[in-house]
């Protein structure tokens, strides 16, 4: 899962950042409404925290131009005006969600984990496949019953592996959404976790290498 957090106050922008990412959510920010709508039409975010009275291009038309390019992130609209008006006017716009400030960091993550929900395509809250077992809302894994201790990169490249039903999911893929942009393009580290993950997982292997396509889940035959 992937989040854009688009808020001008540089320090808030930077605790949101560290405490999504405690919380497992691959997380990019963008300081002004014009850099935020470059960032989202480059990258297929799940969810956008836009903050609506940003410098240079505000909230309000950052967030109509990203519903004018058709894309599927869900928006969560921030704003220090906690009037019922306003918050009428932020979801007229387009706004899937609205929360003003001030607010406590466990109701936004809470907020971005809904629409995670919400977002295309939707991942069930369970994933099974075999005798291995996720549990996204939990953040829990399991093979035979024996728990897995799986890391946040592991537990996300999992998760998106089992979403995809079999089909193969490149590393670009598997990079640009767990990851953030603090993840260098050029880096071994989907290579490496999935090295880590197979161990974890146990014999036999169920993530299966398709040269020129990435990974997928087999049934461990």
């Amino acid at each position: 899962m992937r989040v854009l957090v688009i808020e001008d106050d540089e320090e808030m922008a930077e605790a949101i950042g560290i405490g999504m990412r405690r919380a497992q959510m691959a997380v990019d920010v963008a300081l002004d409404g014009d850099s935020g709508l470059r960032q989202s039409l480059i990258v297929d975010y799940d969810v956008i925290v836009l903050d609506r009275d940003l410098p240079g291009l505000h909230g309000d038309q950052v967030c109509a131009r990203i519903l004018d390019r058709g894309l599927r992130s869900r928006i969560l609209m921030l704003t220090a005006a906690g009037a019922i008006d306003d918050r009428v006017e932020g979801l007229a716009i387009g706004a899937d969600d609205y929360l003003p400030k001030p607010f406590a960091f466990a109701e936004l993550i809470a907020r971005i984990t809904a629409l995670l929900r919400r977002a295309q395509p939707a991942i069930a809250p369970i994933l099974v496949h075999g005798d291995l077992k996720l549990d996204t809302a939990r953040r829990s894994a399991s093979r035979g019953g024996r728990s897995l201790a799986l890391g946040p990169k592991e537990f996300g490249v999992l998760e998106l592996l089992l979403a995809a039903q079999g089909r193969a999911v490149s590393a670009e893929e598997l990079l640009m959404r767990v990851w953030d942009d603090q993840a260098d393009p050029f880096t071994t580290a989907v290579k490496i976790t999935i090295s880590r993950l197979r161990r974890k997982l146990g014999q036999p292997s169920m993530i299966e290498t398709i040269p020129q396509a990435g990974y997928r889940i087999t049934d461990g035959t």
